[in-house]
């Protein structure tokens, strides 16, 4: 498993960001591993962001998004960021 974003982790920002993930990847009915398969991301990494533990690039929110056929935009108004 990777290790947290030593500054960033639990950050109430990237906690809201990692629920709007998972809550667009399970109204969608995807799995994580699907997901970060989709994504290009490993499993792993993807875990921590739903969690809120990693601070992702805007690559990684892009491809996460796409893979949703959503937009980052989408996701943030989720978060309410």
């Amino acid at each position: 498993m990777p290790a947290a974003s030593p500054r960033h982790a639990l950050d109430p920002s990237l906690v809201a960001l990692g629920a709007a993930i998972r809550a667009a990847r399970l109204e969608r009915g995807i799995s994580q591993e699907e997901l970060a398969h989709r994504s290009t991301i490993d499993r792993s990494y993807m875990s921590s962001i739903e969690r809120g533990f990693q601070n992702p690039g805007i690559v990684s929110i892009l491809r996460i998004a796409s893979a949703m056929d959503t937009t980052a935009g989408q996701l943030f108004t989720a978060a309410g960021l």
